[in-house]
């Protein structure tokens, strides 16, 4: 008995140990991550510095980071060559823009992060990113591959100028459904062929497979419920594919998969369940449901037509199962 308690106290004893050791990794990480990013912010400060602003020659300062380079690598190993040096460089450039005197408060992300958002030229564009990235907590990975869906161009459609300007200032603001909703939606992460054949119960099962990357696609504060959820009236059985909550708008988001052209028979089903679900489901407190049907293909008018004046509850997204390149993204957008 006494060694039973003594292990169980040497137990709780490690698990204690475990989470300070988990804990303060954490912290450690950060802090020399946010130091080496400051680091490299302001060596690139001192090159152009000593460029005196871009006015000497850029030979001459290609010169200078040559010899820079051999100095530093000899000194402190790796990491100085000129082609990074002329990143930092870089780095300050498009940075000291935007940020205070306080530079370890302004940067939350990777270096490599950084590197990536560096790349794109648009200011506004690269500020969405920014904050997206620090606010959904994305990985380097994670971060290309929204950039690659053209998450800014599809959420950018549906803004007036106003709200784009606003959008790159603040990212993704949740204040309404439609905010919430992309169109189109980028599944490329279920590894189907664009042109296969599947059902959509092969469709929800991939999603609920890759549930991870399905929520991180749809947007923020998504949490998943449930699939394949029942709803019976007068001994008739319907189900919903997915039944998701949204914690931002605190509201359940139902979600139907079509794997073909969406029809009116599709919409009244999708508010069906919705008026299910604010009447019998959903507490007094909560926000009415948001329907989203996802289809292959869909006529504008016919969504038009279908759903009432004013709707804000019902939308209809395509999915494209195959990631199409930037090009491929703007010409769809620009068909909207």
């Amino acid at each position: 008995m006494a060694k039973k308690v003594a292990n169980h106290r040497e137990d709780a004893l490690y698990s204690q140990i475990a989470s300070i050791l988990e804990q303060n990794r954490k912290s450690v990480a950060v802090a020399v991550n946010t130091a080496m990013v400051r680091t490299y912010y302001e060596i690139g400060r001192s090159i152009v510095e000593n460029e005196q602003k871009g006015s000497i020659r850029a030979e001459y300062g290609k010169e200078v980071l040559k010899n820079l380079s051999a100095r530093l690598t000899a000194n402190y190993g790796k990491g100085f060559s000129q082609r990074n040096l002329e990143q930092m460089r870089q780095f300050f450039l498009i940075y000291s823009k935007e940020i205070s005197q306080t530079v370890s408060a302004e940067f939350t992300l990777s270096y490599s992060h950084y590197l990536f958002l560096m790349r794109i030229d648009n200011p506004d564009e690269r500020k969405f990113y920014e904050i997206e990235a620090k606010n959904s907590n994305w990985s380097l990975r994670e971060l290309k591959r929204q950039f690659d869906s053209a998450l800014y161009e599809r959420l950018a459609v549906s803004k007036d100028k106003e709200s784009v300007r606003e959008l790159s200032k603040k990212g993704c603001i949740v204040e309404s459904p439609a905010d919430i909703v992309k169109d189109p939606y980028i599944l490329e992460f279920l590894g189907l062929p664009e042109q296969s054949e599947y059902s959509e119960t092969e469709l929800e099962s991939k999603l609920i497979d890759k549930l991870e990357s399905f929520l991180l696609e749809l947007g923020k504060g998504y949490t998943f419920v449930g699939r394949q959820s029942r709803i019976t009236l007068d001994e008739k059985h319907f189900f919903v594919d997915l039944v998701l909550y949204n914690r931002l708008l605190q509201c359940f988001v139902l979600v139907d998969l079509k794997i073909g052209e969406l029809t009116h028979q599709d919409l009244g089903q999708m508010q069906m369940y919705v008026h299910y679900y604010d009447r019998f489901v959903k507490l007094p407190h909560e926000n009415n449901t948001i329907g989203i049907v996802l289809c292959k293909k869909k006529s504008d008018s016919l969504v038009e037509i279908t759903l009432p004046e004013g709707n804000s509850q019902i939308f209809a997204s395509k999915y494209q199962t195959v990631l199409p390149n930037k090009e491929q993204l703007i010409e769809l957008i620009e068909e909207k």
